[in-house]
């Protein structure tokens, strides 16, 4: 199969969201066929619920269209570096490949921070290709935040 990046789509749940109010982070589940599963964008405001960052909202919805908690050879596209909370529940589900754009240096879990990936306890390591339209997925983050006047890039929620 050839590779093909669903950053695109990703960056459409970002903008999506920042029109919500939400901070802009887009997430898209592919299944191991190359078909779009889920795509999601942070809804923790919208459902007062501070796990339904972007890569949770959609691991939720592919879990649910796979019939299992596992999503082995699934890949993940999501404009923002994952948190701890989101790369440790990408682990339990067990998908095969996280592509991300922005590193988030403040609240990263697995290029910075936690490192969830990194840890002996760790009960799957996906691989991770990091810088995925890495420039567009920043100025989405960028771009809301300067709208908020004073806020930084990277907070999450």
């Amino acid at each position: 199969m050839t590779f093909k990046s669903h950053m695109n789509q990703a960056l459409a749940e970002a903008r999506a969201a920042a029109d919500r109010g939400e901070v802009p982070v887009g997430a898209v589940i592919v299944s191991p066929d190359g078909e779009v599963v889920a795509a999601a964008g942070n809804r923790t405001r919208e459902w007062n619920d501070p796990t339904a960052h972007a890569e949770i909202v959609a691991l939720r919805a592919a879990c649910a269209a796979a019939g299992s908690e596992r999503l082995v050879g699934y890949d993940l596209y999501v404009t923002l570096e994952p948190c701890a909370m989101c790369a440790a529940a990408l682990a339990a589900a067990r998908i095969g490949r996280i592509y991300y754009g922005a590193s988030d240096p403040k609240s990263g879990g697995v290029a910075h921070g936690a490192r969830v990936f990194s840890h002996p306890q760790a009960h799957h390591r996906p691989e991770v290709y990091d810088g995925i339209a890495a420039q567009e997925c920043e100025h989405v983050l960028k771009d809301f935040f300067a709208l908020r006047r004073g806020a930084t890039g990277g907070d999450r929620g």
